[in-house]
């Protein structure tokens, strides 16, 4: 796995380990306690968790609430990949449908395990299939993945063999690291510039009605930046994959 590459992990079982006597704030601080108030409080906004909720004690919650404080919280970190096991298994319809609608916004990449076929059908854009051992690409619906199952045969069909990848020469490994360490700078130095914009965010002052305008400048140039830093991971992610790849059929030198 990537060094840099961030992982996220969401199950069934995190709604219930949510403290009951404590708000989605106390939650956040608890977390990111170097984050200032207003900070948090954008994070939880962006969840769908508004000033009210925000300062409200777990236990008073509905349940889709649960389920968007506990999604949140599995992503402060922006993970690249985020993981979810059996995520809508004990959750009532409205956290059900709270989870669906916060996913669909997540702009990061999602491997979902999963039986629900509700939640799939408005998920997932790519299937694989689990059986026998195996994980392999699925290429047809859910609607045909019924139809296999009521077939009682759960072996999906066999692939064309594919044609043995061309051999990455040791320039070729040279240069595709030369353009890793040009993302990862990319990166840091969004990643600087980021937290240098939170912590003038996190200003309680910045707040104060008459400077408004002042505000709404350094909202901008911190969501550009946001904008930027995810191509930048973007990119990153690729340089990275195209690496790996290419050291897996690297020429051996003789």
């Amino acid at each position: 796995r990537a060094s840099k590459l961030r992982v996220g992990y969401f199950a069934q079982h995190q709604v219930d380990e949510l403290e009951l006597d404590e708000t989605p704030l106390q939650h956040l601080q608890r977390a990111r306690p170097a984050e200032g108030q207003p900070r948090l409080r954008a994070r939880l906004a962006g969840f769908g968790l508004m000033a009210d909720q925000a300062d409200t004690v777990v236990a008073r919650l509905s349940g889709g609430q649960k389920a968007r404080l506990s999604l949140l919280l599995a992503t402060l970190d922006a993970p690249h990949l985020l993981i979810l096991d059996e995520p809508t298994n004990h959750l009532d319809m409205e956290s059900r449908e709270a989870l669906v609608e916060a996913l669909s916004a997540y702009s990061g990449a999602v491997v979902l395990v999963s039986h629900d076929m509700h939640l799939l059908s408005l998920i997932a854009d790519r299937l694989w299939l689990v059986a026998g051992g195996h994980v392999t690409p699925f290429e047809g619906d859910l609607d045909s993945y019924r139809a296999l199952l009521l077939a009682g045969d759960a072996k999906p069909a066999r692939e064309k063999p594919r044609p043995a990848p061309k051999r990455a020469s040791r320039d070729d490994i040279a240069t595709l690291r030369s353009e890793l360490r040009k993302s990862e700078a990319r990166v840091e130095k969004l990643e600087a510039m980021r937290d240098k914009l939170a912590k003038k965010l996190a200003d309680p002052a910045l707040y104060e009605s008459e400077r408004a305008q002042e505000l709404q400048v350094w909202q901008d140039k911190y969501a550009e930046v946001m904008e930027g830093l995810d191509r930048a991971e973007g990119l990153w992610v690729k340089a990275q994959a195209a690496l790996d790849a290419a050291q897996e059929t690297a020429v051996s030198p003789s």
